[in-house]
Formats: structure tokens, sequence, C-alpha cells
């Protein structure tokens, strides 16, 4: 009993004692600049400080000239050029034709009519060959170097809708502008497809009609390659096929009026858009209609000149001029 009496004893003592740790630093000293609480074993070594914030601006390399641009006496300057229905991620993206023409045309500001990059292809299928992504970068390097670029979405890029106001590159993204040329006339720049009653109404034949359109423009790839190993100049098959169907130019000169009435209630004195491909200046009811064409089929764009001129540029005509002038012998 005495024996049980003293192991009870003991035990009560043990359990109102308070236990002490040895500390793996056990003098004020060793702990300079380390932590007590590391575990025997592991680095004595303090945490990481946090990252830096990232930097607000990105410091761009310096722009490396292009190999292929003609010097500064070969280059035409304009004021205004107005580029849309590129369509890049398509086959029948004219991306080369367009690159030639950038590299022989600067201007003050550049507006970018929408259908530049085709979303409704790229969904389908994934197509961007180097030529398109030198059209991105050019842009870019027009926009770093002063010019005043604005991007207008349009039905095939239309997911850009979702930007707009702001800006990407120095390239301000606008659901719409309005520009005003030397000789103060007013124009509202915007694509076109939101006066389109199949776009806004009966998508799935805007889609159908897209891939019979792809169709047609596959077949004019082709012909035009047999063109030109023969020495003809580029010629638009689908464009001549479009403009023998009724009902198709029927729908042009429907769209033509709307968008000159929709320009006069905007108070303006003309419009520009893009979105059927038939590059067009002429006046409708006192109002300017201009229609900057495309780079699929008719490889146009609509200039402003220094003079505050408006005019529809083809490029395969001005390649060929400039390639017809340069073939003729200097006379002594």
């Amino acid at each position: 009993m005495a024996q049980c009496t003293h192991v009870q004893r003991d035990v009560r003592a043990a359990m109102t004692t308070t236990p002490t740790f040895e500390l793996p630093i056990s003098t004020p000293a060793a702990r300079a600049g380390r932590f007590a609480d590391t575990p025997p074993g592991r680095p004595l070594t303090p945490p990481a400080s946090p990252p830096a914030a990232p930097p607000t601006t990105i410091d761009l390399p310096p722009d490396t000239p292009d190999p292929l641009d003609p010097p500064p006496e070969g280059i035409t300057r304009y004021r205004t050029i107005w580029l849309s229905d590129i369509h890049l991620g398509t086959q029948g993206c004219q991306a080369e034709y367009l690159l030639d023409f950038l590299r022989h045309h600067d201007s003050d500001y550049l507006y970018l009519v929408g259908d530049i990059i085709d979303g409704w292809h790229l969904r389908k299928g994934w197509h961007w060959p180097q030529a398109h992504n030198d059209v991105v970068q050019k842009m870019l390097r027009r926009a770093r170097k002063g010019t005043q670029v604005v991007y207008v979405p349009g039905n095939h890029d239309e997911a850009a809708r979702q930007f707009c106001g702001l800006a990407f590159g120095d390239i301000a993204v606008r659901d719409e502008a309005f520009h005003t040329t030397l000789t103060g006339k007013r124009l509202w720049i915007t694509h076109g497809d939101l006066f389109d009653g199949v776009i806004q109404h009966a998508k799935w034949l805007a889609y159908l009609g897209d891939s019979l359109y792809t169709l047609t423009l596959l077949l004019n790839r082709w012909f035009n390659r047999v063109r030109t190993r023969f020495g003809f100049p580029y010629w638009s098959l689908s464009q001549y096929l479009k403009h023998q169907v009724k009902n198709a130019v029927n729908f042009i000169s429907a769209f033509e009026h709307v968008m000159a009435d929709e320009a006069r209630r905007r108070g303006c004195d003309g419009v520009v858009c893009g979105h059927i491909h038939k590059p067009e200046i002429r006046e409708i009811d006192g109002l300017l209609y201009c229609n900057d064409g495309d780079w699929v089929e008719s490889l146009s764009a609509l200039v402003e000149t220094m003079e505050g001129e408006l005019k529809i540029v083809y490029w395969t005509q001005k390649r060929q001029t400039r390639a017809n002038v340069k073939a003729t012998p200097v006379s002594a």
C-alpha cells in the first residue's frame, strides 16, 4: 500500500510540472539572423523576399528595319489609309500583296475597318502562315512609329468588339470612328455588317454563304496561278461571278443606300465601310459613300491624299504600272 502511494505521488508530480524543450538555437547571439522554430536538419536561412511587382510598362526593343522596305524616296505618303476585309487566317487572304502595299505606302492615319482577322475560319481550323504574322507586325510597327491606327471590328472578327474602348499596342479598338478630311468632310467609319439583314437575322445563311464563297476563292486562287504563269495580271473570278448575279447586285445597291442614309442621320457628310468586298466612291442623295474594298478579291484600299482627295488604290494595277516603268529603257 505504501508502494502504491509512492507511485501515485510521482505521477501527480509529473503531471503538475511544466515541461521544458531545448530549442535548436539556444542563445540570443546564435539567433541573430535565424529563426528559432527551424526544425533540426533543415537549412537555417531566412525565407525569400516577396517577388517584385510587375512593371506597369513594357519596354519594347527598338524596331529593326525591314530589309524589304523600299528607300524613303520609293514610298508614297498619304494622309489617311482605310483597309478592310483582309481575312487573315484564311487561304484566300492575299497577305503578300498587302505587305507589298504597306511597304510602299505610309500615312498619318490608318483605319482597319473590320474583318481583319477571320475568326469564323480560325474556329474551323488553324491557318496562319508567316505572311499573315508579318502583316500584324507591320501594323503594330506603324502604330509604334506614330501612325494613328484605329481598329473597327466587323462580323468575322466580332470577338474583338468586347475590347472596344481599349488600346492594344497603340492600336485603338473602337465600335465606330469618325474622321474629318483635310477639306472638312466628316466621315462615319463602320464595317457595315450591323446593317446587313442576313448577318443580323439569318446568321446560319451567312455561314452557308461564307462556305460557298470560300470555295469560290479557292478556285480563284488556282485560276490566278495559271494566269500568272502565262504572264497575265491578277483578275478576280469570284468578283466577276458575284457581279453577274442579279440578286447580289440588288443587295449591294440596297446596302449602299442604307449606309448613306445612316450617315445622314448621324450628321456626317459621308461614310466609309467595307463588308461587301466592292470598292466604290460615289455620291448617293448628296452623301458620300466610300467602300475600301478587300484583300481577297479586289486588293484595294481607300486613301486620302495630302491634298484631301479621296480615291481607290488597286494595288495590282499600281504594282503593274511600277513594273512597267522600271522595265522601260531610259533613252540616251
